[in-house]
């Protein structure tokens, strides 16, 4: 029953507004299929099946060669759901093809074609066969000529009485097309009679025809003659993909033939291909594109040959490769419905609509295959097939078409209630409600209604999208969509949030087995979003449930800090943290190296046994990121109690490879000699090896002497101060042991080129000369600066017979010690490094100071209080070859220290302001340019028991009062006696 143009838009509105009914059209489950009934058989009906579902469920008809069959005659079908059932099979009446139709109140659909065909194998007619009669040696065909059939057959021959059947061999063949018996050369021994054997492949009947008498002439035996062949396949075959063909070729001749295969384009047969009874027959399984072609069965005997032909060609049914698929489109819109088969022949196509043809007009077009509807309206609805066909057979594809008219609605397709972004970043708010035809969409935020700007734009589906995100886009936005048959509305929340940030991240670490360690992930995050923190351990995600004996997530609200206790080698590997909010995620990696015990050496081996010693390989195990230092090797034998240690000899490298240094354009390479007790016999020396860093090739040389420490390798091509990689092996006359780990070294260094600058010597005393200077330009690639030489003589005195001081390359001034008084230096500087020193600067010169005064302070008096000193004495008075007095220096402490304080002072007196509750020991010193002069002789102040004291450095009762003093100016603490 089909539905008015009004019902379907009320169901279309039902469907798409209230989904209350889920209306389908009729979908196929079960399609009938090829049926052939053996005539005679038991079974008195047949079943071609069909079944759809569908809402409503589908009901059923069925046709017969194009024309409805009548199911009102019960006793000749029956209808079983959707299956027909034919009672009582008639080949007359009921042979043909078959189609169901399934039809529900949204349309039609027709099942593929199904034919019935009926198998049956009728009697040979008894008439007696002729005798057959050839001479020996000649070829015969004895004809079978099958009865009427239906169905296929095979073929058999029996020899004078049953069960003797006739064997094929090279010389004996029964085709299967024909049925024939061919024999190639006849024999004394093929005299007898033949009779045929039909058998129906479906049925099993078997029926036989009159025996056939072969017998030999009188009149000679045949002679030889080439190959004549009997049995051909045609000049053209069509082939089916995917189905197994089968050549017959088969010649009569004297000697008997030989059969052989070829393809006339000379490729090779494929692997598949396989020959059967004696070559007669060749069998191609499977068939495909590539073995279509022409082939050639060749028959040759030692008379000539001859050569049969036929080509085979490839055909395929349809098979889809585009199905059309359920539509639901609104009304106006318009349709491009496409399906494609392939075949070959190439398909064409035809539309049926609810099983019948479509009617093409201005608004309904087909072309290629594919089906246009432009303006759709719901009477459009209903259910469409595409069929694809060719000369081979056809296929069909079935899909709903469902042409709806409705208001929008949210309710299939809601917006989001919450939309988070970050600040900065682009947002799409979707607005896709259902309806038909499609709405159009304006856009509010609060009450007012958005405008597009040159951040915010609206989508082609009706949505709106914001770049730049700020925080003044927060709030509620609506989307209001409307079309012809009303309008709806949908709201979003939009939160900006600032981005996630990590401000503590996880840094490569290296530590070592049993240590704990925290690798830290910290953030900073809007407090607007929950935050996770996420560990992944070698790309999987870390389980803290299952390895908490080892892991540990600590820190606060905003810490994901991954603890790691009693670390093991296993967990080395990549570490990532991952932190993720409701907006977005950040990860950071770290690398952590773990180093432990080493491996066990793998691949040991035994190479040679003597009758006291074992010659031992191996290959080093994983090193667990610590490098192996030595091997410890045990054995045992059946009568050692456990294993112990056995005395090993192994040949070792050289030890401590260094070098570097040496003069320009050289290679030092040193290393430690081996002992003697591990050189492992004669000739033994060393094999040194080097080479530029980031080159690949090694040179080499040989050092012969075993007790050389070092090699000099000189090339002017060597650039100064290169780093080369180093290695030194060993050998004896047995061959090369082992080499020494790879190591660097730096060539020598270029000698500095420039003498400093700017120097300069001031005199600091009678025996001392200060000498400073600008520092020398230099570069790294130069090598290391080792330092400065000052190099001075006085006047009068020798050049070459000069002395020198040494001091580091980060120092620009030296002290000149140990000068004579009152004479000049002269003095020059230069730079040296590994590789020599450079040019001396220009010489300068300065004058030492004339010597202290020799005459030291006399008459020291003092006059002690509770809580001060007074101290006086006799002015010093230089000669005329010593320095001028500038003033003195008042040295004192008390007796059970050793820290010494000092006073200094331009007068002759002085007021030291001391609490006299022990004894103090004082001296004095004249101050002049050329140093400190002689000291006075020390006085001792005793402990104060009274209200004051007196004293003199020459007696006790020698006082000397003081008119007049001057308080003391500064204090000093020295930290060593005088």
């Amino acid at each position: 029953m089909m539905l008015s143009w009004k019902q379907l838009i009320l169901l279309s509105f039902i469907g798409c507004l209230g989904g209350e009914l889920l209306l389908q059209g009729p979908v196929f489950i079960r399609e009938p299929s090829n049926s052939i009934f053996p005539v005679g058989s038991e079974d008195k009906k047949v079943t071609l099946n069909c079944e759809a579902r569908g809402n409503p469920s589908p009901h059923y008809r069925w046709q017969l060669n194009g024309s409805d069959i009548d199911l009102s005659m019960e006793y000749r079908y029956k209808l079983n759901g959707g299956n027909l059932v034919v009672l009582n099979p008639n080949r007359n009446w009921d042979t043909g093809s078959y189609q169901c139709f399934a039809t529900n109140s949204l349309g039609t659909i027709v099942s593929r074609e199904a034919k019935l065909q009926f198998a049956y194998l009728e009697n040979f007619k008894t008439k007696m066969r002729s005798t057959v009669s050839v001479r020996e040696g000649q070829g015969v065909v004895l004809l079978c000529g099958p009865p009427p059939h239906s169905g296929e057959l095979s073929y058999a021959w029996i020899f004078n009485e049953y069960p003797s059947f006739v064997e094929e061999d090279s010389r004996r063949f029964i085709s299967q097309e024909t049925g024939h018996l061919y024999i190639a050369k006849v024999e004394p021994s093929d005299v007898g009679n033949y009779t045929c054997v039909v058998t129906s492949t479906v049925t099993n009947a078997r029926v036989l025809g009159s025996p056939t008498p072969l017998v030999l002439r009188s009149d000679g035996v045949m002679g030889e003659y080439e190959p004549k062949i009997e049995v051909q396949f045609p000049e053209t075959l069509p082939a089916a993909k995917g189905s197994t063909v089968k050549l017959e070729c088969f010649a009569l001749g004297n000697p008997i033939p030989q059969i052989n295969w070829r393809r006339s384009d000379g490729l090779p047969f494929s692997s598949k291909i396989k020959s059967r009874k004696f070559n007669g027959v060749l069998e191609i399984p499977n068939f495909q594109q590539e073995d279509a072609g022409s082939y050639e069965c060749l028959a040759e005997n030692s008379r000539g040959k001859n050569v049969a032909r036929g080509r085979l060609t490839y055909y395929a049914k349809p098979h889809w490769v585009q199905l059309i698929k359920d539509v639901e489109i609104a009304v106006e819109d318009n349709l491009y419905w496409e399906c494609r088969a392939s075949g070959k022949p190439k398909p064409s196509y035809r539309w049926l609509k609810n099983g019948e043809a479509l009617v093409l007009e201005e608004r309904i077009q087909i072309e290629n295959g594919a089906l246009t509807i432009s303006n759709l309206n719901v009477t459009d609805s209903g259910m469409f097939q595409c069929i694809a066909e060719n000369k081979h057979g056809l296929v069909y594809s079935s899909a709903e078409l469902k042409v709806v008219a409705a208001a929008p609605d949210f309710s299939k397709t809601p917006m989001k209630k919450l939309i988070q972004v970050q600040v900065g970043s682009v947002v799409s708010l979707d607005c896709k409600p259902r309806a038909s035809p499609r709405a159009l969409s304006s856009w509010k935020k609060g009450d007012a209604i958005v405008q597009e700007n040159e951040r915010i734009s609206f989508l082609k589906g009706g949505g709106l999208k914001i770049a730049n995100v700020t925080k003044a886009d927060v709030g509620t936005y609506t989307c209001i969509a409307e079309n012809q048959f009303g309008k709806a509305n949908g709201t979003t929340y939009l939160v900006v949030t600032e981005p996630t940030r990590i401000t503590l991240a996880p840094s490569n670490m290296d530590v070592s087995v049993g240590e704990s360690v925290i690798l830290p992930c910290q953030v900073q995050h809007d407090p607007l979003l929950d935050i996770m923190f996420t560990w992944y351990f070698n790309g999987a995600l870390t389980d803290f449930k299952k390895d908490g004996s080892h892991f540990e997530k600590v820190g606060g609200s905003s810490s994901g800090d991954l603890m790691i206790r009693n670390i093991q080698l296993k967990h080395s590997g990549k570490y990532v943290c991952m932190v993720q909010t409701g907006v977005d995620s950040v990860s950071s990696a770290a690398d952590l190296i773990v180093r432990g015990s080493p491996g066990p050496p793998e691949n040991v081996k035994v190479d040679e046994i003597t009758d006291t010693t074992a010659q031992l390989s191996w290959k080093e195990g994983t090193d667990n990121h610590s490098p192996v230092i030595s091997y410890s090797v045990q054995a045992r034998t059946p009568f050692s109690v456990g294993w112990q240690t056995a005395t090993t000899v192994p040949e070792v490298p050289p030890s401590e490879v260094s070098g570097g240094g040496g003069s320009r354009s050289e290679l030092v390479i040193t290393w430690d000699p081996v002992p003697e007790e591990l050189q492992n016999g004669e000739g033994f020396g060393y094999v040194v090896a080097f080479r530029p860093l980031g080159v690949t090739n090694w040179i080499q040389t040989v050092v012969t002497s075993p007790d050389t420490p070092r090699y000099v390798f000189r090339n002017e091509s060597i650039m100064p101060f290169s780093l080369y990689e180093v290695k030194v092996g060993v050998y004896n006359n047995k061959g090369e042991g082992p080499f020494s780990p790879v190591t660097t070294v730096f060539s020598a260094e270029e000698e500095p080129t420039v003498a400093p600058s700017q120097v300069s010597a001031n005199s600091l005393s009678s025996s001392e000369i200060e000498v400073s200077w600008n520092a020398v330009p230099w570069k790294l690639s130069n090598g290391h600066l080792l330092g400065y030489e000052v190099r001075y003589w006085n006047n009068g005195g020798e050049e070459e017979l000069s002395s020198k001081v040494k001091v580091a390359g980060n120092e620009t001034s030296a002290r000149l010690r140990g000068l004579k008084s009152n004479l000049a230096y002269y003095t020059a500087v230069r730079a040296y490094n590994s590789a020599g020193t450079g040019p001396f600067s220009d010489t300068v010169n300065a004058t030492t100071k004339k010597t202290p005064p020799s005459q030291p302070p006399g008459n020291v008096v003092w006059n002690a209080t509770d809580t001060k000193v007074l101290l006086n004495w006799e002015q010093v008075k230089a000669m005329e070859n010593e320095s001028e007095v500038t003033g003195y220096k008042v040295f004192y402490r008390t007796s059970s220290q050793s820290n010494v304080q000092v006073l200094n002072t331009n007068k002759t007196s002085a007021e030291l302001l001391l609490p006299i509750k022990e004894d103090y020991i004082i001296e004095v010193k004249a101050t002049t340019d050329g140093g400190d002069g002689t000291s006075s002789e020390q006085i001792r102040i005793p402990r104060i028991t009274n209200m004051d004291a007196r004293g003199s450095t020459s007696a006790i009762s020698n006082v000397h009062s003081m008119s007049s003093y001057i308080p003391i100016v500064l204090f000093f603490i020295v930290n060593a006696l005088w």
